[in-house]
């Protein structure tokens, strides 16, 4: 169950988050991280509360006691009296469920109870219980206010029809605020284990139903990919890579599979067009006589993470790998440790009814390379599977998985996480929640840094989600389109989908930027680091793992539009011009192409400091050119005999003479600058050009700011 959650509050959940968003972006308030963790602290509190606002029914918050409870196995909460608290997980028809309390009696005259309480005790016309399965066993209920005060509810309340019911019996005593409810069963009036999914207090008629998103359309295009993709086999776990051109994808059932029909190999389709191309097998040595996925693609496309330990004897082991694209194709798999990483099997059984025991992991990467999502039954699961969060240590390997929590995790079975590329919306696999079928996808968004505090889960509607099994969704980081594995309307057993992503579960917005660091002078691709920093105001934090390849230069990230990034690279010999990208006002994905040049550094070497800015007919330094001088500063201070000319330039805007001394005044300004940091005086000469030598066209503002600059050239070594 859900403690303490109702799913009125998501929309005022949904403002504050979106308020905090516009604050920090118009008014640049919570500019530290202590500030923000304090709003996102008051917005996850108001989230779970479960005040009687506009919602119609305040749901059990607390396990006062109770007689027995079904225990199906030690470590898990499935069936457990736990399960009677917080909001229903079964709606119309109902059935069973290990989300809901079960006695551990049948069939008995043991009388078997339960008693909760309520965060907010409170006057209430009706109270609702929901028997979700094998109702009518219910004899007595009882109400008590705060002092204990015990009131007779209802007497043997009426024998229902169906799998299940949403009990609702009227309160005589209006007097009474209700701070606990004790129901009583009698198991053998009803065949069979029975359930109670939920208790509640209500003042108004409710009606139970599936959480689904905002606008949710009643019918969606499901696009088979093709037969390109897809076969008469089995097709599942599609996963595209961010930039939407290659998808990889897992086969099964097929007689082309690297060791037998059974086995299940990784294909790869390329885009074409707007149509996918014959899917290859990937071969080894990813594929292999065992069972092979991709489990995630890196930013740039040249890392895969693939699900098990590949051993050098040829067989596998629990776990997760990566493989590396290199010259020659993909490198042998490595594995990706786990600190304390103990799986435990799922029990089964075989449609002969034998028991069987197997292990069920699966896992998301994040965008940065940095996060890990996880679905495995570990020691403190609540059901089946439970989603997990790992992080990267500085060794290279992973922390022990923290356990996500309650809001996402149910006693049933949570499986097919994918953390979409802005790092905080997350889409998975529930049997847990109510939904439509045999498992359906929800999407949740992350409310903070611990990655185990989200948003209550939706239900992705019943246009996407089947009667069967669903799951396995990927998006690409355009956020346009979503693929998915599916047996309806299938050309054999399950193949891969696509439909249109509609706006109230497309992930934020982000962008691609990508480009080669390059020598300034003979344009060949040189080996450097490459950092990008989160820019706002004057102060700057690093921000974003980026994929470089030091062999080709070409390097790949993906950030959030809504802020301004800067780009630099760092290589001995050179200096890195630093590359500035104002995403503050876009609002939809964007992919930029930027080249970064390293300028050799040696006498006679012109360097434009193209972030050094200045305000029109100014000639205060700009907070945000501080940084370009900085490195200035250090490179002459590597260089002790390094000598320089400053040129001022400005725009055309006013008379040439005053022109002329303004742009004086801009040189002898950065030469203040540098002599405040160390800097001899006798190492800099000055020129002022005015507006003579302009760089870009004095028609328009975002031009004219270029031309304001300051140029660097080294006189000296």
């Amino acid at each position: 169950m859900l403690v303490k959650n109702s799913f009125e509050i998501v929309s005022l959940e949904r403002f504050l988050l979106k308020l905090m968003e516009v604050i920090k972006h118009k008014y640049r308030l919570f500019s530290t991280s202590k500030m923000a963790r304090q709003f996102l602290g008051w917005v996850c509190w108001i989230s779970s509360l479960g005040i009687l606002r506009a919602q119609e029914v305040q749901w059990a918050s607390k396990l006062i006691g109770f007689s027995s409870e079904y225990i199906k196995e030690a470590q898990g909460k499935e069936f457990r009296a736990v399960q009677v608290l917080g909001y229903p997980n079964t709606v119309p028809p109902f059935g069973q469920t290990a989300c809901a309390w079960s006695p551990y009696n049948a069939d008995s005259n043991v009388e078997e109870w339960v008693k909760v309480s309520f965060e907010h005790p409170q006057k209430a016309k009706n109270v609702v219980i929901v028997e979700n399965f094998n109702p009518g066993c219910i004899t007595q209920v009882y109400g008590y206010d705060a002092a204990g005060r015990e009131v007779l509810l209802a007497d043997n309340p009426p024998a229902p029809t169906g799998t299940g019911r949403a009990l609702t019996l009227p309160v005589a005593d209006s007097s009474l605020t209700i701070a606990s409810i004790k129901v009583i069963l009698n198991p053998s009036r009803v065949q069979g284990y029975n359930q109670i999914d939920a208790i509640g207090l209500t003042n108004k008629p409710f009606e139970l139903k599936i959480n689904v998103g905002k606008d949710a359309p009643k019918e969606i295009l499901k696009e088979n990919l093709g037969t390109g993709v897809n076969t008469k086999a089995q097709e599942v776990a599609p996963v595209i890579s961010p930039d939407g051109k290659t998808l990889y994808f897992t086969r099964g059932k097929f007689e082309g599979n690297t060791g037998n029909a059974e086995s299940q190999d990784v294909w790869v389709s390329a885009k074409q067009g707007d149509t996918w191309g014959e899917a290859q097998n990937i071969s080894a040595p990813i594929n292999n006589a065992d069972h092979n996925a991709v489990t995630g693609v890196s930013s740039d496309g040249k890392t895969l993470y693939l699900m098990n330990v590949y051993r050098s004897d040829g067989t596998m082991a629990l776990g997760f790998s990566k493989s590396l694209r290199t010259k020659s194709g993909w490198s042998q798999p490595s594995e990706c440790k786990i600190a304390d990483f103990n799986v435990l099997p799922i029990e089964g059984k075989t449609k002969s009814g034998e028991k069987t025991l197997e292990y069920l992991l699966e896992f998301s990467m994040s965008p940065k390379g940095n996060v890990l999502i996880i679905a495995a039954k570990l020691n403190d699961t609540n059901g089946d599977r439970d989603l997990y969060v790992s992080f990267i240590k500085p060794d290279g390997t992973w922390s022990k998985p923290q356990n996500m929590g309650i809001v996402v995790n149910t006693a049933e079975v949570e499986s097919a996480p994918f953390i979409a590329t802005d790092n905080k919306t997350l889409y998975f696999t529930s049997y847990g929640h109510a939904g439509y079928g045999g498992g359906d996808i929800f999407v949740t968004r992350r409310l903070d840094e611990s990655w185990t505090k989200w948003s209550i889960p939706e239900n992705l509607g019943p246009a996407i989600n089947t009667p069967q099994w669903d799951g396995f969704l990927s998006i690409p980081a355009s956020g346009d389109y979503a693929y998915v594995s599916s047996m309806q309307n299938s050309v054999g057993g399950e193949d891969i989908f696509r439909f249109k992503v509609y706006p109230a579960i497309r992930p934020e917005p982000v962008a691609i930027i990508s480009g080669t660091v390059l020598n300034a002078i003979d344009k060949k691709p040189v080996k450097a680091d490459v950092v990008t920093d989160l820019f706002r105001d004057s102060t700057s934090v690093n921000y974003s793992h980026i994929e470089y390849d030091p062999e080709t230069g070409e390097y790949k990230l993906i950030v959030p539009v809504k802020e301004k990034y800067r780009l630099s690279t760092t290589k001995d010999g050179f200096y890195a011009p630093s590359e500035e990208i104002d995403l503050s006002r876009e609002k939809n994905f964007r992919e930029i192409k930027r080249n970064l040049t390293l300028i050799p550094i040696q006498a006679g070497t012109k360097i434009t400091l193209s972030n050094v800015m200045f305000e029109q007919s100014k000639y205060d330094l700009v907070p945000s050119s501080l940084f370009e001088l900085d490195k200035m500063v250090k490179l002459m201070q590597q260089h002790p005999a390094m000598e320089i000319l400053l040129e001022g330039h400005t725009d055309n805007q006013g008379e040439l003479a005053l022109n002329i001394k303004l742009s004086e005044d801009r040189v002898n300004e950065v030469k203040k600058y540098f002599v405040s940091k160390g800097i001899a005086e006798n190492r800099i000469q000055i020129k002022a050009w005015g507006p003579t030598k302009p760089l870009a066209s004095n028609e328009l503002e975002g031009s004219r700011r270029r031309n304001r600059r300051v140029e660097f050239t080294i006189l000296k070594m």
